[in-house]
């Protein structure tokens, strides 16, 4: 059962998000790249408050997994890296706790350029 609520709480916050991003998309003149970048700083700022953990606590991949998720993870490793390295954790911890999903996202988009012939929109 305990699996099963885990599962509705992650959909659940995981669609909260997206909606938030969908009726930003739909409702205001923002263009897709700023929303992209409101979302990732929100979710490093959020994380800086000791908010952010929380959802993830709850939310678990749902809160993760879309932008948000990503200035999360920025923000962790930076403030991980600090404690260890000192100042420059600052600069090099964010990468360092991203790399791996920047590579996979690297590697499978060339995956489909390859699999997949684009067409020019008309």
């Amino acid at each position: 059962m305990q699996n099963i609520l885990s599962y509705i709480w992650a959909f659940l916050i995981g669609g909260i998000i997206c909606a938030i991003g969908q009726v930003l998309i739909d409702k205001t003149k923002l263009t897709p790249a700023r929303i992209l970048v409101l979302f990732v700083s929100l979710g490093a700022i959020l994380t800086a408050l000791g908010v952010y953990q929380k959802l993830v606590d709850i939310g678990g991949a749902g809160a993760t997994v879309p932008l948000t998720g990503f200035g999360y993870s920025l923000a962790k490793g930076a403030f991980r890296d600090v404690d260890q390295y000192g100042l420059i954790g600052a600069f090099t911890g964010g990468i360092r706790a991203t790399a791996a999903g920047i590579t996979a996202a690297i590697f499978f988009g060339f995956l489909a350029s390859v699999a997949f012939s684009p067409k020019a929109k008309r």
